[in-house]
């Protein structure tokens, strides 16, 4: 019996130079990755089942081909697709703005470096590593505010 393949799952997320697509399949095997300038197809074969997957991305915009390459590790495939016009963000994946069932944005790894002067540091982190430098121990005491202020709860 001949099964159809189906999509594989994956994440994506955009930086200055490339995009990266994360095909999210664990023990795959015969990975083939197509790199084309304004697309690329992905196919594998997954489990003791044979399970076979392909997926073809009509790309926002064009990839350089040639310096565009994948790594297969025992849990997914990462593609790095190299922008053919670094510098310019990626508002999304594919061409059309039509949602796909298969792909979301992978959070984890997203950055908004397009607004950042730090291209290290994403708003979050800086947001985070300020709030580690104030510290929790060098709190002012605030024993007696409420006499000061005239709002002070007596308890009976």
């Amino acid at each position: 019996m001949l099964c159809s393949a189906q999509h594989a799952a994956a994440r994506w997320y955009d930086r200055r130079e490339a995009v990266f697509v994360e095909f999210c399949v664990e023990d795959s095997q015969d990975v083939k990755v197509n790199f084309d300038s304004s697309k690329f197809e992905f196919s594998c074969v997954t489990g003791a089942a044979d399970k076979k997957h392909h997926n073809t991305v009509d790309l926002f915009s064009e990839i350089n081909p040639k310096e565009s390459k994948h790594k297969r590790t025992d849990r997914s495939v990462l593609c790095c697709l190299r922008k053919a016009q670094p510098g310019i963000s990626w508002p999304r994946l594919t061409k059309l703005k039509e949602k796909v069932s298969w792909l979301s944005v992978d959070f984890n790894n997203w950055r908004n470096w397009e607004d950042d002067s730090d291209d290290d540091l994403s708003s979050f982190d800086k947001f985070s590593e300020m709030i580690n430098k104030m510290g929790g121990d060098d709190l002012p005491d605030l024993e007696g505010v409420d006499d000061e202020v005239g709002m002070s709860i007596e308890l009976d």
